[in-house]
This record gives C-alpha cells, sequence and structure tokens, in this order.
C-alpha cells in the first residue's frame, strides 16, 4: 500500500509506521572533567558511603539503623518508631515532596543529576566499563555489529558483568540489611541459610540494579521516572537549568582556532558535538531544555574545556534561567531567583513543617498507654461484695531503658486493679523497645456502688527513685466504669416481671 505526500510523491506506508518507533542505539558517553563532573564524584561517594555503611553502625547495642517490619519496629539511632508513629513517617514523605518541588523550582532536575539511586548507580557501572573495555572509542568499537565475537571481547564482555552482579549484589544485599539485622544476614548467607522471602528480594533488587543502572541506563531516565514528566509543572522562566546560549553561539560551525569568527559570521559554538558525546541521555543542549536531559552539568564541564582550547569565553553551556538568557543577566543578578513568591511559599511551609517535625520528635513521650474493655461480661459481682470490671491495658516504651511503674485508677470510691490472678496490682516492669497487654481487673465496693455507667482514668508514674516520682506527660487514659441495676437491685428485675403479669392477665 502506498500514500501521497504533500509533494505528491507515493510512499509505502511501511516506512511511515516504522518512522513512528525510536530505534534505540547504546549511548557511550565521553569522559569529562571539571566542576560539576568533581561534584557528581563528591555525591557519588557520599551517598554510597552512607548506603552501604549505616547498617553496620552500632547504637545502643544494636543496628543503629534498622526497619525491623517482623516485631514492627523502626529504630533510627536512638529513635524507635512503632506502627502507632505512622504520622511521623507521613510528616516526612511530605517534607521530602515539598524538598523536592523547591530544590526543582530553583534549579530543575537537581536531584536527578547528583543524587539520584539510577543516576549514582549508572556512573559507577559506567565507571567499571571504562575501567574494564576502555575509553569511548574503545567501546564503540568493540560494540559494533560488525566487530566479530573473539576471545577478547568475550572476556571484556564477561568481566565487565561479572563486575556488574557483583556491585548489584552487594547493594540488594545492603537494601535488605535495613530491615533485616545486617549481622543476621551475613550468619545465614555465609551459612547458605537465607530465607525464602530474603533469597527472593536479594535477587529481585541485585537483578533490578543490575538491569536499570547496566543495561537500561538513560531508558530509566527518559521513559519510565515520572519525575521527568511533571517537572515541567514546577519548572518556569525563573529556574536555573542547563541552557545553551544561542545567541552567542549561532550560527554554529567548524573553523581554526586563527580565524576571526566574527568576521565570518560565526558563533562561538565549534560544532564539535562534544556536548552531544558527554550527555549520560545522548541529548543535544543546543536544541533547547528537553524532558530527557537531568541536569548534571557535563556537557558545561565539555563545553567550558573547548572554550579554553580556542581561547573564547567559558560559559557557552551554564546553568542559567530562561529570563536571564532572555536579559543577558550575569550571576550576580541571580540573587532575586532566591525570592520569589513560589520559592518563599514553598520555604515557609518546609520549614513550618521541619520545625513541627523536630518539635514532636523532642517532645515524644516515650510511654504510649492504651486501655480497651474486655469482650466478655461488662460487669460481675465478685464475692457477693464486689464489682468488678475486666480491661486490657497495653502499655508501650518506645525509649532504650526499662520502666518501673506505678499503676493507678480515679474516679470512684475504693477502686482497686487487680492481675488476672487475683492480687493487687500497683508496680509494673517494662523491657527497653517492648510492647505488654496485660489483662487487668478494677474492683469496687457493692456498698458504696450506685447503678451507672462512671468515667475513670488510669495513671501511670514511672518510678525513677525511691523518694521520687514523675508523672509522664500523656500517661494516662479515660474509661468507663460500669455498675448494672440487676447486680446493685437483683430482686427488682424479677419483681417488675410478676408486676407486667399480673397487670396484663387484670
Amino acid at each position: 500500500m502506498r500514500v501521497s505526500t504533500p509533494t505528491g510523491k507515493p510512499v509505502p506506508i511501511e516506512i511511515i509506521e516504522e518512522s513512528l518507533y525510536e530505534i534505540r542505539s547504546k549511548i557511550h558517553p565521553r569522559s569529562v572533567t571539571g566542576l560539576f563532573a568533581r561534584w557528581r564524584l563528591i555525591l557519588v561517594v557520599v551517598t554510597q558511603v552512607l548506603f552501604y555503611g549505616l547498617p553496620w553502625l552500632n547504637w545502643n547495642g544494636r543496628q543503629a539503623v534498622l526497619f525491623d517490619l517482623v516485631h514492627r519496629k523502626f529504630y533510627i539511632f536512638g529513635l524507635v518508631l512503632w506502627p502507632q508513629d505512622i504520622i511521623y513517617l507521613t510528616l516526612l514523605l511530605i517534607i521530602s515532596a515539598l524538598s523536592l518541588f523547591l530544590f526543582t523550582a530553583i534549579a530543575g532536575r537537581l536531584f536527578c543529576g547528583y543524587a539520584c539511586p539510577q543516576t549514582v548507580y549508572t556512573e559507577i557501572f559506567m565507571w567499571v566499563e571504562k575501567k574494564v573495555e576502555g575509553d569511548r572509542f574503545a567501546r564503540l568499537h568493540l560494540d559494533q555489529d560488525k566487530w566479530p565475537w573473539s576471545l577478547r571481547k568475550f572476556r571484556l564482555k564477561i568481566t565487565k558483568h561479572v563486575i556488574w552482579l557483583l556491585i548489584a549484589f552487594v547493594t540488594g544485599f545492603t537494601f535488605i540489611g535495613y530491615f533485616t539485622s545486617i549481622h543476621t544476614l551475613t550468619e545465614r548467607l555465609v551459612h547458605l541459610a537465607l530465607g525464602p522471602w530474603q533469597t527472593f528480594w536479594l535477587c529481585f533488587y541485585g537483578f533490578a540494579t543490575w538491569g536499570n543502572a547496566g543495561l537500561m541506563r538513560e531508558q530509566v531516565c527518559k521513559y519510565m521516572c515520572p519525575y521527568a514528566r511533571f517537572q515541567s509543572v514546577m519548572v518556569d522562566k525563573e529556574t536555573l537549568v542547563v541552557t545553551y546560549d544561542k545567541v552567542r553561539g549561532e550560527p554554529r560551525g567548524s573553523r581554526n582556532k586563527s580565524d576571526d569568527h566574527i568576521a565570518k559570521g560565526l558563533g562561538d559554538c565549534v560544532n564539535c558535538h562534544i556536548c552531544v558525546q558527554v550527555c549520560p541521555t545522548g541529548i543535544d543542549i543546543r536544541e533547547g531544555l528537553q524532558y530527557m536531559c537531568i541536569g548534571c552539568g557535563a556537557c558545561i564541564d565539555a563545553c567550558n574545556q573547548v572554550m579554553t582550547k580556542v581561547d573564547y569565553p567559558k560559559g557557552l553551556i551554564r546553568y542559567t534561567s530562561e529570563r536571564a538568557m532572555e536579559e543577558q543577566q550575569t550571576s550576580l543578578d541571580f540573587v532575586h531567583l532566591f525570592f520569589r513568591p513560589r520559592i518563599l511559599i514553598y520555604t515557609a511551609i518546609l520549614g513550618i513543617l521541619i520545625a513541627v517535625f523536630l518539635f514532636s520528635i523532642v517532645t515524644r513521650n516515650p510511654l504510649r498507654i492504651d486501655v480497651m474493655r474486655d469482650r466478655g461480661p461488662l460487669a460481675r459481682e465478685v464475692d457477693g461484695d464486689s464489682i468488678e470490671n475486666i480491661y486490657r491495658i497495653q502499655m508501650m516504651n518506645s525509649s532504650e531503658h526499662s520502666m518501673d511503674l506505678i499503676l493507678q485508677v480515679k474516679g470512684l470510691e475504693h477502686l482497686v486493679i487487680l492481675d488476672s490472678q487475683g492480687n493487687e496490682l500497683r508496680h509494673l516492669h517494662i523491657e527497653p523497645s517492648s510492647n505488654q497487654l496485660l489483662p487487668i481487673k478494677v474492683r469496687t465496693s457493692m456498698a458504696t456502688a450506685q447503678t451507672g455507667n462512671y468515667p475513670i482514668v488510669f495513671e501511670v508514674e514511672e518510678h525513677q527513685d525511691f523518694d521520687h516520682k514523675v508523672i509522664l506527660r500523656n500517661g494516662q487514659e479515660r474509661s468507663t466504669f460500669i455498675i448494672p441495676h440487676e447486680l446493685i437491685h437483683p430482686g427488682e428485675d424479677e419483681h417488675e416481671k410478676e408486676h407486667g403479669k399480673e397487670h396484663a392477665h387484670d
């Protein structure tokens, strides 16, 4: 089948269909040095030292950072969080999202270019590839289809992938170490005794790291990452992004270093394509800002090196804003960018949330109590002279020291707390970072009891020493003590029933 173009020339429909699909060609980024390359190296080192090192740090005899899903406890240095503390996770996620919005509004995809795990591990894997296979031209030559498979090519490819898999394995192992004690995990691995789920997640995260950073690379940033799609709503004309100065650079063209390019009508761009060769996503920044640009600054370093060689001013490609480019502003004029309304609003909200988060962490009560009524009878008579209600009291110690507590209840006269064995209960001991559920009985005398529902308050005091007791903040919980009518006046119900029958008969 053939169709006609606007010029009237028939074109096979198969050609049009094939043009809708982009055939991916592997990108071999060229190595570059410079200011932004050093910053990327620093961020790679810092992030990986933190990631690989944190699980091995000890704090009070335990792992410093551990998200123990089995026992439902999260340890973050001296902080112990329980599922009930999900509000802190919510605040942390909101703070992270607002921080991303703020950084994007100021400097575009700054996170993507320097600290994103995909970028970091791609940098590591490309460094391994360079050390094993050689520089860009050697890799291009090695990956050409016409280059036949040989023992050397096979050896280089196997060596590269073995190193990649080792890095991916260590990465997956470390990631699991944040959820299972890494010392226990290491011991099980040495003895080949990993559980089925641990084995699954180790293979899953290892394979994901190897596939994303080693094989897919820029495809993750261009097609899989949602951030690339919605960043445009957070970027405006004042945002600092990697930009090519078209006014200065165009028209581009090659020339000798000794030529007067201005007399020839040429701009500063020598059309060397090095900015394209160093780009990890393979875009040409000279075509304008594109969503595939991760803002890594590699093209800036490369262009500055070329400008230095041809004795042109640096900054043909630089971090600047669209408005600054249009108005030819200098770097000293960028100060006002940090005081525009969007930035001030983001900063104010972020500051308030951080202050609330820190205040709530600092003033957090290490003891949490919760009183629940038993599912059995509401109340019952004991020994003919007492009424008791049954409760379950849950006490959660989120500190890392044991607590000796004094438990008491107020709201009615002659209230007594008993344990499940019927012994009076006043002193409790709770281990560090523990959760204790205790069935208790609250009893009062029938002689002074009146029918009704009475609010009572359970209070907990921490016995710090023999002479001093401090009531913990929020160390109390309210509940209800029920005294049924039939227990206080047991004969009245039968009398009312008989009276009702006689009245109905009459």
